[in-house]
């Protein structure tokens, strides 16, 4: 199975509060941008052919075996094999090679893992005849990182919470291009990439004038200065 990971962007972004559990509450509007993919392959381990060169090589463990092009992190540390090891915990599904080709910038606030995480386990559950719906898949994501649940719908959501907690938001910006920038380090030739960790480290959570939710009623004509990311400070 092949599929195809898109990333998102927010929309506002307030980080309200420190919480007790080390993560910080926020509210967020989750919005989805096709300007980049990731491609994620999925095989169950016993239909590969023998000498295959999908899994040739390829680190194995726990009857996992995975490959990234595109990034320099150990292959089966990548949230793809967490999300596998999650379901297979619970459900028992069997051995897969994965090959994730990344497409999606990392650093860079796109979500592309949390997408990768997400994409893989509704891969899992078609693969596997689980037979889990959307919040289900939801609630497995939210275990794996903060905002993975979202690219289970992959659609316009407000995030409170950690991010986990979704709502559905009608919002229309059709009429509206959306162009989405990177800044390149001159250095690497490659774009700038930002730890999450180190971008919640300059900041100092705080109750905005507006709260968000409110802010997005209003025209997007009146959204500047309004809706706003709190890490456009840092």
């Amino acid at each position: 199975m092949i599929c195809y990971p898109t990333p998102k962007i927010n929309i506002g972004l307030n980080v309200l509060r420190k919480r007790a559990d080390g993560y910080h509450d926020i509210d967020t509007l989750f919005y989805p941008v096709d300007a980049w993919r990731d491609e994620l392959e999925i095989v169950r381990a016993d239909g590969l052919p023998e000498g295959s060169p999908f899994a040739a090589g390829l680190p194995v463990r726990e009857g996992l075996s995975v490959t990234i092009e595109g990034a320099d992190w150990d292959p089966l540390s990548d949230l793809t094999a967490k999300a596998w090891r999650l379901l297979a915990a619970e459900y028992g599904i069997g051995a897969v090679a994965i090959r994730l080709r990344k497409g999606i910038p990392v650093g860079a606030g796109l979500g592309g893992g949390s997408a990768d995480a997400a994409f893989m386990l509704r891969a899992l559950n078609e693969l596997g005849g689980l037979g889990l719906g959307d919040h289900d898949l939801a609630s497995y994501a939210a275990r794996l990182r903060s905002d993975c649940a979202f690219f289970v719908y992959c659609r316009p959501m407000f995030g409170s919470g950690r991010g986990e907690v979704l709502e559905p938001l009608d919002i229309d910006l059709s009429g509206y291009g959306l162009q989405v920038e990177l800044p390149i380090d001159a250095t690497t030739g490659r774009p700038v990439a930002v730890s999450t960790r180190e971008a919640y480290a300059g900041i100092t959570p705080h109750l905005p004038a507006i709260p968000l939710r409110e802010a997005l009623r209003l025209p997007v004509e009146q959204w500047s200065g309004r809706v706003v990311n709190d890490f456009e400070a840092t």
